[in-house]
């Protein structure tokens, strides 16, 4: 079975689109509030997940575009990354089984710093057209859960009121990208479809047939093929 991820990726891609409009919009409606510049990288050192949608997209344009030794280079940066990410996460799981206060825990994720594997030593992003939907929006104010957020270097003013993006509703929108993906290849992984994946992991997996649960039906159809074979000899 070869993938074909091309539908997906399209669709995707029309949610990266209308990430793009809405953050045009708002910075051309509040251009003094959005300090976004070439080489401030805030936003690079944040701690964030990927659906699975997104994070296959993520790897393909990875290895469709990096080569060589860069390449090299960024995937001991992943690793690097990921280890940290997992340190971070295992002492999250922690303080929710200790009792502390769900609201606390994001906010001392939130706080930590992780380099993103994909930022470079001038400070831009390796893979910047492709960047996650997260990394386009960050810098205007969003909401989470009902709680709104924004860039601490923007101009926007703690208890004023300014449009925010809903990203519950982009990231269900992904979801429903993921969903529809997983059904559709029909994986032994029932709930693959509510993976939720760091970038450094985005950037070393390797979304195969094995990986996505179909090498099972892979092997069957090459089980089957011989035994077709056979019938006609």
């Amino acid at each position: 079975m070869t993938i074909d991820f091309t539908p997906y990726f399209e669709k995707y891609e029309a949610v990266v689109d209308m990430a793009d409009q809405v953050f045009a919009r708002i910075q051309k409606d509040f251009p003094k509030c959005v300090k976004c510049t070439v080489k401030c990288s805030d936003c690079c050192h944040a701690l964030f997940d990927l659906t699975l949608i997104e994070a296959i997209y993520i790897n393909y344009q990875f290895n469709k575009r990096i080569k060589g030794k860069g390449k090299i280079r960024l995937i001991e940066r992943a690793n690097k990354a990921d280890r940290k990410t997992h340190m971070v996460k295992k002492q999250a799981y922690k303080n929710k089984k200790a009792g502390k206060n769900e609201t606390e825990i994001l906010m001392d994720i939130a706080a930590e710093r992780v380099r993103c594997s994909l930022l470079n030593d001038n400070e831009m992003c390796d893979l910047y057209e492709y960047r996650p939907i997260t990394c386009r929006l960050y810098g205007i104010p969003t909401s989470i859960g009902g709680r709104s957020h924004t860039c601490g270097k923007s101009g926007f003013v703690e208890g004023k009121q300014y449009p925010a993006v809903n990203l519950d509703a982009i990231q269900k929108k992904l979801y429903n990208i993921s969903y529809e993906f997983v059904r559709e290849i029909k994986t032994k992984y029932a709930k693959m479809a509510d993976m939720l994946v760091p970038l450094s992991m985005a950037i070393l997996a390797d979304f195969d047939e094995e990986y996505l649960g179909i090498a099972s039906s892979k092997k069957a159809e090459e089980q089957q093929g011989k035994e077709n074979e056979k019938n006609l000899t």
